[in-house]
């Protein structure tokens, strides 16, 4: 699986920790940034993460900030974008079985390292379960 990631300097030290694992679970991973935590616009970065999963570029996408609201924010102005914000593992998984997120949205200030894998791990081992939900999905975009 292809997978983008970026975020803001709340969400740097997850963000590089995210990319670890991904790789260990042998996907690709392109880091949009930051690449360090000097103070730094979020919207900079979530445009790029969620750009390349509205082009098809990138099969999922992963956005990291202080509370995830901006990043999220960010990722749903694409139309072809459903960007989650998941602080629960639980939440990750509705959020594919149910609605076919193809963005993770993470609060990296309110979750500890552990939840972080947890969610992380849900998001790219859970399917769509498509059938009713699909009818759906496919009434969320707007243009």
């Amino acid at each position: 699986m292809k997978l983008a990631i970026g975020g803001d300097h709340a969400g740097f030290q997850l963000k590089e920790k995210y990319i670890e694992k991904i790789e260990k679970l042998g996907h690709e991973v392109k880091d949009f940034g930051p690449f360090s935590e000097e103070s730094c616009d979020y919207p900079d970065f979530a445009h790029q993460v969620a750009g390349g999963v509205q082009n098809k570029e990138f099969d999922l996408g992963i956005v990291i900030c202080g509370s995830g609201n901006g990043v999220n924010m960010v990722a749903n102005k694409y139309s072809d974008v459903r960007s989650a914000l998941c602080w629960q593992a639980d939440l990750a998984k509705m959020a594919k079985e149910h609605n076919n997120a193809n963005v993770l949205a993470v609060p990296a200030r309110y979750i500890s390292e552990e939840e972080a894998f947890a969610i992380l791990t849900t998001f790219l081992t859970t399917s769509f379960e498509g059938g009713r939900h699909e009818r759906r999905v496919n009434k969320i975009a707007c243009a």
